[in-house]
């Protein structure tokens, strides 16, 4: 196995162990919980968490639940993590910008996933993934209700002690070991008929950017900043680089 192959799967691994830890002395706690009556209704539901939280949400897992997971190298990384919880990975990416190659790949991981929400266990997929912008919604999770019925269930997870990774486009959350994690809920959101995609999307998109800002306002004022901050930097690259080549 090269050395950097060898680094990357101990690094995961690692990360893996980390988890365990976590779910293991981390306390959680969740506020307008609507699995209970979902579960009565027999209703399926898909959690849509920011890429941000997928540590801290994904520690309080349901058992049973099928997660996307991006085919990017940082995706791999969090597929011994997964495993360990008891989580199944459906390699793809809900991000329409993509290869086609990837964009294939996300196309068979909602197919996977939706038949994994027929069977009766829930889905959860990281929305704003795997490459942002943060909190900018990707259309899977919409396209993966209307095929579905499925309840999307936007999930804010907010640990009372935590590491964030600034100099990442997320800004990376990690719970500290014996802190406790509040899991917010937002009311179920469903397709409507006759509802576009990209209507749903945005519904979605709202009411989560929304319960980030409420349950966790100063992180998600600071994230924003963060990222408008890179778009103008983009932006400011891709006028100089097409500068350079003489483009008018």
């Amino acid at each position: 196995m090269p050395r950097q192959s060898f680094a990357r799967w101990a690094l995961s691994w690692l990360i893996a162990g980390a988890v365990i830890t976590l779910r293991m002395t981390c306390r959680t706690r969740m506020h307008n919980d609507p699995r209970p009556q979902l579960r009565s209704h027999a209703v399926p539901y898909a959690f849509s968490v920011l890429h941000a939280h997928q540590i801290a949400a994904v520690i309080n897992r349901e058992p049973g639940t099928a997660a996307m997971v991006s085919q990017s190298r940082d995706g791999q990384l969090l597929i011994p993590a997964f495993w360990a919880l008891g989580v199944k990975a459906m390699r793809g990416s809900s991000n329409s910008s993509h290869s086609a190659k990837a964009c294939k790949g996300g196309q068979s991981a909602l197919r996977a996933l939706a038949n994994h929400l027929g069977d009766g266990s829930p889905a959860y997929l990281a929305v704003d993934g795997p490459h942002g912008p943060r909190s900018r919604v990707s259309k899977g999770i919409a396209v993966l209700a209307k095929q579905t019925g499925a309840a999307v269930l936007n999930v804010v997870a907010v640990p009372r002690r935590r590491w964030i990774i600034r100099g990442v486009w997320d800004r990376f959350q990690v719970p500290k070991p014996f802190t406790r994690i509040d899991g917010y809920f937002g009311d179920p959101l469903y397709y409507q008929q006759g509802e576009g995609v990209e209507a749903f999307r945005q519904r979605i998109e709202t009411q989560l950017q929304g319960m980030e800002s409420r349950y966790d306002a100063m992180e998600a004022h600071t994230a924003a900043k963060a990222t408008t901050r890179r778009s103008q930097q983009r932006r400011k690259s891709a006028v100089t680089e097409g500068s350079q080549n003489g483009d008018p």
